[in-house]
C-alpha cells in the first residue's frame, strides 16, 4: 500500500514539476489572452503560446531559473531563424520535409554541446514544426516572429524571477572540496605515522565519488566542448586519480627519504592551492614550481640501477615506492594546469604542458569542430540519435502533407515526443500515449459538447487546466502528459476557430499516426540504443589501449622512443577518441532500461563499464607520463622482465574486449577474471631503476582496472 501510496504521491517530484508549471502556465496564459483578446491578433497568440509550452514545457533544460534563463535568451534568434525556415519552406511538401530533415537532424546532433543544447533541441524542434504546416501564408510572418518573441521574453523573465530554486554546489565547488580532500592526506603522508587512517580512505574515497557524472547535477556537468568544460573535467579526472593514488600509498611506511617528504608536501601545498584557485583564488603558480622542482629531485634520486655503481642503491621496495610518490605527484600538476586553465582559461599563468592539454590554446569554433567530427559516426550515440528523430520527423511530414492530415502538426509533435533510443522504450511510450490520449479525447469530446461554441467557458478552464497538466504530467508519465495535453490543445483550438467533437477524433487519429512513424523508426534505426554501442566501443577501448601497452612497455624497456615534439605519442588520438565514444555512450546507457528486446548477441553481465573508461584514462597518463624523457636503459634482465608483463597485460586487454564485443565467428563467453598479482609484477630484477617500477606499477593499476570490470558494477 505504501509503495501505491508514494508512487502516486511524490511531493518533492510535484514541487519541482509545479514550479516548472506555473512559469510555463503563466507565461502561456497571457501571451495568448494579450494577443488573441486585447489586440484580436490569433496568429500571434498561437505562436506566443506555443513558445512558452515549446521552450518552458518540452524542452527540459538543466539548472537553475537564472541559468535556464540565460539560454533562453541566447537561442531566441534562433528561434526567429526556425519560424522564418518554416514559414518559408511550408510553401511545397517536400520542401518542407527536406527543411525537418535538416533541422531535426542538426538539432538534434546539437546534443553533443552538452546537457543544455541537449535539452534545449526538442523544443526548437517545435518551433520549426509549427510554421512548417499549411497555411503557407509569408505575410503572416510578422505576427508569428511577434508572438514567438513576446513568448520567449515573457519565459526568459519568469525563469529568472518566479519560485527561483537554490542552486546547487558547482563542479568548481565539488573539485575544490576534493583538492581539500587530498591535501589533508598528502600531509599526514608526509609526516608520521606516514600512513592513512580508515577515515581518511574514506573521505578520499567519498570526495572522489562526488565528482562522477552520475553524482553530479546534469547541469553541473562539463560536458560541453569549450576550454572552461573540458578543463574542468580534467580537473575532476586528475582529482579523483590523485584521491586514489594516495589512497593507494603504503600503510605505516617507516621514514621515508627527505626527498618522498618534501614532494608530499609539496602535492599537499599545491592541492590547497588548486582549491583556492577554484574558488576563484590566486593562481597556483608557485606550489605548482615547487612540486615540479621536488618531482625532479626525487626522480634524480631513484634513477639509477639498483646496486649498479654511482647508484644510490636504493632497495627495490624503496623504488617501487618512489614510483607510486612520483605518480601522485603527476596527478597533482594535471590537477593544478588543469585548474588554472579552467578559471583563467588563455590568461592561466600555470605552465601548460603541450600534449595532454591540448585545448588549452585552441580557438573555440575549432573546439566545436573537434567534437563535432568526433561524434560525425554512426558509432557514435549522438549521430545515432540524430539520424531516428530526423527520419522520424521527416516521414511524419511527408504523411501529414501528403495524405492533408487535418492538425498533422500534432502528429509530428507526438513522433517527437514519443520516439526512443531504444525499442522497447518507444514501444512501451507508445502503448501508454495512446491510451492516454484515447482517454483525453474522451474527455475532449465531453467538454466540447457540453461546452459547445462558449468561448468564455474554454478561456476560464485554460490556464487552470494548463497549471494541472504541467504539474501532473511530467509525473506521472507520457500516458498521463498525452492525455492531459490532449484536452489542453482542445481548450486552445476551441478559442481559435468553431470547436465541435470531431477535434478529439482529429486529435486521437494523429497521436496514432505520429506513434506509428515514432515506433517504426525506433525499431529499425538502432532499435538496441546505447546497449551495443556501449559493448563496442568500450571493447574498441581495449584494443586501442592494450595497442599503447605494448608500444610504451617496450619503449620503457629498451629505451626507444619518446613523446614526439607535439607532446602526444602514436596511438593516443585513436584511443582519446574511443574514450569520448564510450563515455557518450555509457552517458545514454545508463538512462536507458535494463531490459530489451531484439536481443542479437548477450551484452555480457556484471560489467563494470565505469572501469573501462577508468583504464582507457589510466593508458593515456600513465603511457605519456612513462614516454617524457630522460629514459635511462634497462638492463637485460629489467627489460626483458618488463616487455613480458607489459605483453601478458595486454593480452589480458585483448581477452576482455574480445568478451564484451565477439566477432563474426568469435563464441561468446563471459568476461574472465583477472588475476592481479601477476607474478612478473613482484619481480625485482638486479638491473632495474625506477623506470622499471614506474612502469611496473602503471601496469598493475591497468591490470585492477581489468579486474573490476569482470568483478561488475558496484553501485550503477
Amino acid at each position: 500500500m505504501r509503495g501505491v501510496v508514494a508512487r502516486w504521491w511524490n511531493p518533492a517530484a510535484y514541487a519541482a514539476s509545479g514550479r516548472r508549471a506555473v512559469r510555463v502556465s503563466l507565461v502561456a496564459a497571457t501571451g495568448f489572452y494579450v494577443f488573441r483578446y486585447g489586440l484580436d491578433r490569433p496568429v500571434a497568440a498561437t505562436y506566443a503560446l506555443f513558445a512558452a509550452i515549446a521552450l518552458g514545457g518540452l524542452s527540459r533544460i538543466p539548472g537553475t531559473g537564472r541559468q535556464r534563463a540565460a539560454v533562453l535568451l541566447r537561442a531566441l534568434p534562433l528561434c526567429w531563424v526556425l519560424v522564418v525556415v518554416g514559414t518559408c519552406l511550408s510553401v511545397r511538401t517536400w520542401s518542407a520535409a527536406l527543411g525537418m530533415l535538416a533541422v531535426g537532424f542538426t538539432l538534434a546532433f546539437s546534443a553533443v554541446g552538452g546537457p543544455r543544447a541537449a535539452g534545449t533541441a526538442p523544443g526548437l524542434q517545435l518551433l520549426y514544426i509549427l510554421p512548417s504546416f499549411p497555411p503557407y501564408d509569408p505575410a503572416s510572418l510578422g505576427d508569428r516572429l511577434i508572438g514567438t518573441s513576446t513568448g520567449v521574453a515573457l519565459l526568459v523573465a519568469a525563469e529568472a524571477l518566479i519560485l527561483a530554486e537554490p542552486p546547487p554546489p558547482a563542479y568548481e565547488e565539488r573539485a575544490a572540496g576534493a583538492a581539500l580532500t587530498a591535501a589533508r592526506c598528502a600531509r599526514r603522508l608526509a609526516a608520521p605515522p606516514y600512513a592513512l587512517n580508515g577515515a581518511d580512505r574514506a573521505a578520499a574515497q567519498e570526495a572522489g565519488q562526488a565528482l562522477r557524472p552520475l553524482h553530479v547535477p546534469e547541469a553541473e556537468r562539463p560536458a560541453g566542448p569549450g576550454r572552461r568544460e573540458r578543463a574542468l573535467a580534467h580537473t575532476g579526472l586528475a582529482a579523483r586519480t590523485l584521491l586514489s593514488r594516495l589512497a593507494g600509498l603504503g600503510t605505516g611506511r617507516a621514514g621515508p627519504g627527505p626527498e618522498v617528504t618534501d614532494v608530499l608536501r609539496a602535492v599537499a601545498e599545491l592541492a590547497a592551492a588548486t582549491a583556492g584557485c577554484l574558488r576563484s583564488g590566486p593562481s597556483p603558480v608557485a606550489p605548482y614550481e615547487a612540486l615540479v622542482a621536488a618531482r625532479a629531485r626525487l626522480s634524480a634520486v631513484s634513477a639509477g640501477p639498483c646496486g649498479g655503481t654511482g647508484a644510490p642503491g636504493f632497495a627495490p621496495a624503496v623504488l617501487r615506492g618512489h614510483a607510486a610518490v612520483l605518480e601522485v605527484a603527476d596527478a597533482a600538476l594535471a590537477m593544478g594546469v588543469a585548474a588554472d586553465l579552467a578559471v583563467r582559461g588563455r590568461h592561466a599563468a600555470v605552465p601548460v604542458p603541450p600534449g595532454r592539454f591540448w585545448y588549452a590554446a585552441t580557438w573555440a569554433p575549432l573546439l566545436w569542430w573537434h567534437r563535432l567530427r568526433g561524434h560525425a559516426g554512426r558509432r557514435s550515440v549522438f549521430f545515432q540519435n540524430a539520424v531516428r528523430i530526423a527520419l522520424a520527423l521527416t516521414a511524419a511530414r511527408l504523411v501529414a502533407g501528403v495524405d492533408t492530415l487535418p492538425h498533422g502538426f500534432w502528429a509530428m509533435l507526438a513522433t517527437l515526443t514519443l520516439t526512443r533510443t531504444t525499442m522497447d522504450e518507444t514501444w512501451h511510450s507508445v502503448r501508454l500515449a495512446l491510451t492516454g490520449t484515447l482517454a483525453g479525447a474522451l474527455v475532449t469530446a465531453g467538454t466540447l459538447t457540453l461546452a459547445g461554441t462558449d468561448t468564455r467557458f474554454y478561456a476560464v478552464l485554460l490556464p487552470v487546466w494548463m497549471l494541472f497538466a504541467f504539474t501532473v504530467g511530467p509525473v506521472r508519465g507520457v500516458g498521463w502528459a498525452q492525455g492531459l495535453f490532449t484536452v489542453l490543445v482542445a481548450l486552445v483550438f476551441a478559442q481559435l476557430a468553431p470547436p465541435t467533437w470531431h477535434l478529439a477524433e482529429v486529435r486521437m487519429l494523429d497521436v496514432l499516426v505520429g506513434s506509428v512513424i515514432g515506433a517504426v523508426f525506433g525499431v529499425l534505426a538502432w532499435p538496441r540504443g546505447a546497449h551495443d554501442e556501449l559493448r563496442y566501443t568500450a571493447a574498441e577501448l581495449l584494443r586501442r589501449a592494450a595497442e599503447i601497452v605494448v608500444a610504451t612497455s617496450a619503449s620503457a624497456a629498451h629505451g626507444t622512443g619518446a613523446a614526439p615534439p607535439s607532446g602526444v605519442p602514436p596511438g593516443h588520438r585513436s584511443l582519446h577518441r574511443s574514450v569520448i565514444l564510450a563515455e557518450s555512450a555509457y552517458a545514454q546507457f545508463q538512462s536507458e532500461p535494463t531490459r530489451f528486446g531484439g536481443r542479437s548477441r548477450a551484452v555480457p553481465p556484471a560489467v563494470d563499464w565505469q572501469a573501462t573508461l577508468m583504464a582507457g584514462h589510466h593508458t593515456l597518463w600513465g603511457s605519456q607520463r612513462l614516454l617524457e624523457p630522460p629514459q635511462p636503459e634497462l638492463g637485460p634482465v629489467a627489460a626483458e622482465a618488463l616487455a613480458g608483463v607489459g605483453e601478458r597485460v595486454a593480452g589480458r586487454m585483448l581477452l576482455v574486449s574480445a568478451a564484451l564485443d565477439p566477432g563474426g565467428d568469435t563464441p561468446s563467453a563471459p568476461v574472465p577474471a583477472i588475476d592481479v598479482t601477476f607474478a612478473e609484477f613482484a619481480a625485482e630484477p638486479p638491473d632495474a631503476p625506477r623506470l622499471y617500477y614506474a612502469t611496473v606499477s602503471w601496469l598493475e593499476s591497468l591490470t585492477a582496472d581489468l579486474a573490476r570490470i569482470s568483478a561488475g558494477p558496484r553501485e550503477e
